[in-house]
C-alpha cells in the first residue's frame, strides 16, 4: 500500500509539474504577446501633444514681438508698442529683455485722458487666450468676462483692484484711458510663470483683449452697473 500510495504520489505531483511548466510557458507567451501589442500601439499612436514644444513656442513668439515692438512709446493704432513691467523704471537697462515688457496693440482709442493708478478699482471687458496649439487655431480661451458676442452696449464690465491681477495686466491697465480697448500679449514671466494655474500651462503668453469701462480712485464710491 505504501508503495502503491508513494507511486501514484510521484505519478500525480510529476502530472502537476507539468502542467505547472505548460501554464509558465503559456503565461510567458500571453506577456510577450502583450508586450508587443502594447509597443504596436505606442508606435501607431497618432495622439497629439496639446502644447508640445510650449516654452520655446512662447518665448520665441515674445521674442519676435520684442524685435518689431516701439518702445516705451505712446500705445497708437497700427503698431505694436512694448511698455514696460509697471514697477521697472523705463530707462532702467537692467530690464530690457523681452520678459519685461507687455506689447500692445491698439483696437480702437476712447476718449479718456487719464490712466488709473495701482490702488484704483476698474470696471472692465476682456478675453483672455493662450498662442495657438494643436486643438485650438486661434487659441484656448481661459477666461473672458462676456458671454455670447462683444458688446459694450449689453456686457457687464467685470469690477477689480488694478494691483489685483497678474503684472502684464497691471501694466496695460496703468496705461490705458477711460473707453481705450487693447490687444495686449503678456509674457509667462509677468503672467502665471512657469507653473501655470489651474487652466492655464506653464510658460502661456496671455493673449487679453481688453477694454477699460471706467476706474475710480481710493475713497471714491464705486457706483453699480446700470
Amino acid at each position: 500500500m505504501n508503495i502503491i500510495n508513494q507511486t501514484h504520489s510521484r505519478l500525480v505531483n510529476l502530472t502537476l509539474v507539468e502542467v505547472a511548466h505548460g501554464i509558465g510557458k503559456c503565461l510567458v507567451a500571453l506577456l510577450a504577446l502583450c508586450s508587443m501589442f502594447l509597443v504596436s500601439c505606442k508606435e501607431n499612436d497618432d495622439t497629439v501633444e496639446e502644447f508640445a514644444n510650449w516654452q520655446e513656442t512662447n518665448d520665441a513668439y515674445v521674442s519676435n514681438l520684442y524685435s518689431r515692438a516701439v518702445m516705451n512709446a505712446e500705445p497708437t493704432e497700427g503698431k505694436i508698442t512694448a511698455i514696460k513691467k509697471w514697477s521697472y523704471n523705463a530707462d532702467d537697462k537692467q530690464h530690457n529683455n523681452p520678459s519685461d515688457y507687455i506689447y500692445v496693440e491698439v483696437l480702437s482709442k476712447g476718449d479718456g485722458t487719464v490712466s488709473p493708478i495701482f490702488t484704483d478699482s476698474v470696471r472692465v471687458h476682456y478675453q483672455g487666450r493662450l498662442l495657438p496649439s494643436a486643438s485650438y487655431a486661434n487659441g484656448y480661451v481661459f477666461d473672458q468676462s462676456w458671454t455670447g458676442e462683444y458688446d459694450t452696449q449689453t456686457n457687464v464690465p467685470v469690477k477689480f483692484a488694478v494691483g489685483s491681477v497678474v503684472d502684464g495686466f497691471t501694466t496695460a491697465l496703468q496705461h490705458m484711458h477711460k473707453g481705450d480697448r487693447w490687444k495686449v500679449y503678456i509674457p509667462y514671466q509677468l503672467g502665471y510663470g512657469e507653473s501655470g494655474s489651474t487652466s492655464i500651462p506653464g510658460y502661456s503668453t496671455l493673449v487679453f483683449d481688453i477694454t477699460l469701462s471706467n476706474f475710480w480712485h481710493v475713497g471714491e464710491k464705486v457706483p453699480d452697473f446700470h
